[in-house]
């Protein structure tokens, strides 16, 4: 019963949210999911889980990169450049973390993405 009230209220709020809510939630949930990882890093699923959160990131991170080089983009040159050398940093330390995975660092990922998810959050002026 609460599952399917749930899954109304969360239509619902993705139906009123701006894109920069959006993005921001789904930064929020990708942390998340690397916290999750980086506090079970001694789980019996923990690869599987790891991969996932990775993928799911750097998936996020691809869609951004893919919407700040289109020609009609409105962010300012230097954050769009910003952001996607941000995005190319993240696609190497997720590489990195799929060959060499350690708790620590995903604790990089997971700050960025706090970060740039409360950025979103404020107001433009």
């Amino acid at each position: 019963m609460y599952a399917s009230q749930l899954e109304a209220y969360q239509a619902v709020e993705k139906t009123t949210m701006s894109g920069r809510e959006i993005e921001a939630s789904v930064l929020v949930s990708a942390a998340i999911k690397l916290k999750q990882c980086q506090n079970n890093w001694n789980a019996r699923e923990r690869r599987k889980k790891l991969d996932e959160a990775l993928k799911y990131n750097k998936l996020i991170w691809t869609i951004f990169q893919s919407e700040l080089v289109k020609p009609e983009n409105t962010v300012p040159k230097k954050l769009r450049e910003s952001l996607l050398n941000l995005s190319v940093f993240i696609h190497k330390h997720t590489f990195h973390m799929m060959c060499y995975p350690s708790p620590d660092k995903l604790s990089i990922l997971i700050h960025i993405n706090l970060s740039i998810a409360a950025g979103l959050r404020k107001k433009p002026k």
